[in-house]
């Protein structure tokens, strides 16, 4: 089956997608421990100030060079901690632009489950073979994507727990969305040649 064949199962899933991130994150309460308040945040804003940093990610500690690892200094600065990461803007985040690419990242999200469940069930496929196949795509995307990142680079195991959360309720949307407009076989027979 066709991704065009698919157009507005898409559309909703992604409007859905995104309304349920607006909910879970500026209605629900289940983030606000997510990201906590740095006692010493006056100290680190002046020194992330002073230093010139340009915007980026960071992680602390490191080295310039990979063959300053084996300095014995280096080693030392390792073994004392702490480890972290640390990521640099250069400006206020921009709510229009980032709710923009959010809307494009559940697009394409919607976009792929469709190519992929088209390809696995046939028009006129039940309600629980398009919901298995649409709701699992959906998955490795909203709830595993950014897991390898999660785990290299410090996020905490609430925050994975609470994404998985919200990747869980926009996977089951996303599916069940699919296989409520999923096109009859008699539907798809009537508009190809």
């Amino acid at each position: 089956m066709s991704v065009t064949d698919l157009w507005l199962p898409i559309l909703i899933a992604t409007v859905v997608g995104f309304f349920l991130s607006f909910l879970m994150w500026a209605i629900l309460p289940h983030h606000k421990g997510d990201v906590t308040f740095c006692p010493e945040q006056d100290k680190i804003l002046d020194l992330v100030r002073g230093s010139n940093i340009k915007p980026g990610a960071y992680m602390f500690p490191t080295c310039a060079d990979r063959k300053d690892f084996k300095n014995p200094e280096v080693v030392e600065m390792f073994n004392a901690g702490p480890w972290g990461t640390i990521s640099v803007w250069d400006a206020k985040p921009n709510m229009g632009r980032n709710m923009a690419l959010t809307i494009l990242y559940f697009f394409i999200v919607s976009l792929l489950v469709a190519y992929v469940t088209g390809q696995a069930r046939g028009a006129g496929s039940d309600f629980l073979a398009v919901f298995q196949v649409a709701s699992t795509c959906a998955i490795l995307a909203h709830v595993l994507g950014g897991a390898p990142g999660g785990i290299w680079f410090g996020k905490r195991t609430r925050y994975f727990i609470t994404d998985a959360i919200d990747g869980l309720a926009y996977s089951l949307a996303t599916g069940a969305i699919f296989a409520l407009m999923w096109p009859a076989a008699d539907a798809i027979a009537h508009t190809t040649p």
